[in-house]
């Protein structure tokens, strides 16, 4: 059984959709055509098309973050997936941008006077 075996049509929408990464794009990256891609989007159940092209899907999806969730664990509602790695977007953590008060955070106590 190989890793992706598992893994089901609305999986690889829902992956590509979290990276937000066009059906075209996917597809070029992945080596497979478009419709292909499309037909596999669509299987009902697990993938359908032809192992390379499925292997070769997954394998873009998970090099760019995305870990696939079988259902097989505590607490699961059923396949999934989930991302994993940073796709490059820009999250602000600018300190001097984000907190409100200034004075509540920068510590003015002398030194050795604890907390």
């Amino acid at each position: 059984m190989d890793d992706f075996d598992h893994i089901t049509g609305r999986q690889l929408a829902a992956a590509r959709a979290l990276l937000g990464m066009g059906q075209v794009e996917l597809a070029g990256r992945a080596n497979v055509s478009a419709p292909t891609l499309r037909r596999m989007e669509a299987s009902e159940g697990t993938v359908e098309g032809i192992r390379n092209n499925v292997a070769s899907v997954v394998a873009v999806l998970e090099a760019a973050g995305i870990t696939f969730l079988d259902g097989n664990y505590s607490g699961s509602g059923g396949p999934g997936v989930r991302l994993t790695q940073s796709t490059g977007a820009s999250i602000d953590v600018q300190e001097r941008e984000t907190i409100q008060y200034r004075e509540f955070y920068e510590n003015d106590a002398p030194p050795g006077a604890g907390g």
